[in-house]
């Protein structure tokens, strides 16, 4: 699930929602609960006198309850994805809840080369396409970002009618996405 997801608009709904998914997890244990983007729900607490911050407060809350609470958690494992470990909350990465922090770095030149690969495979490509060049080209850049610029390099063959992906579309295609994103952010996992 999306750590927004379990951010909602009216009181108590976030954290009945987390008491359902663990509940769910523990029926269908052994069961992983992935959390994509735990910064939404699990930043620091803060409460700014919105009825917002309060339910987002409560919501992880009941989180951390789910997680080391009463009630034991049978065979589930949770794991949680953010960009943004700097803003979670102390309490969510306490021993017990978390035991290990993953951070997995940008791709080095060539995990960029096989980024490449996987995504232009079933891509009809030019002779002049050099995986090598672009992998230099695309420094600091994260495989969604590679992703999308081979997919902007194949409309830009759809949109000339072209027949083969050339060096020159997923160059063209890196200026746009390049002028179009901000710089990317390593992720971090916690198992």
């Amino acid at each position: 699930m999306s750590g927004s997801d379990l951010v909602q608009k009216f009181v108590g709904e976030g954290s009945r929602l987390v008491k359902d998914i663990f509940q769910l997890a523990r029926d269908k244990s052994p069961s992983i609960l992935f959390i994509d983007e735990i910064d939404a729900v699990g930043s620091m607490r803060t409460y700014d006198g919105t009825s917002g911050s309060a339910e987002v407060n409560r919501t992880m809350l009941q989180l951390l309850a789910e997680m080391d609470g009463f009630d034991p958690k049978g065979n589930v494992k949770v794991v949680a994805a953010t960009n943004r470990i700097d803003l979670l909350d102390p309490a969510l990465m306490r021993p017990g809840r978390f035991d290990r922090s993953i951070e997995i770095p940008l791709p080095d030149e060539r995990g960029r080369v096989e980024i490449l690969k996987i995504h232009t495979r079933k891509m009809n490509l030019s002779d002049d396409v050099d995986f090598e060049k672009l992998a230099k080209v695309m420094n600091g850049m994260s495989g969604a970002e590679i992703s999308v610029i081979t997919k902007e390099a194949g409309i830009f063959v759809l949109r000339r009618r072209g027949k083969q992906i050339t060096m020159a579309d997923f160059l063209k295609a890196y200026e746009k996405v390049v002028n179009v994103q901000e710089p990317s952010i390593p992720q971090a996992m916690f198992v």
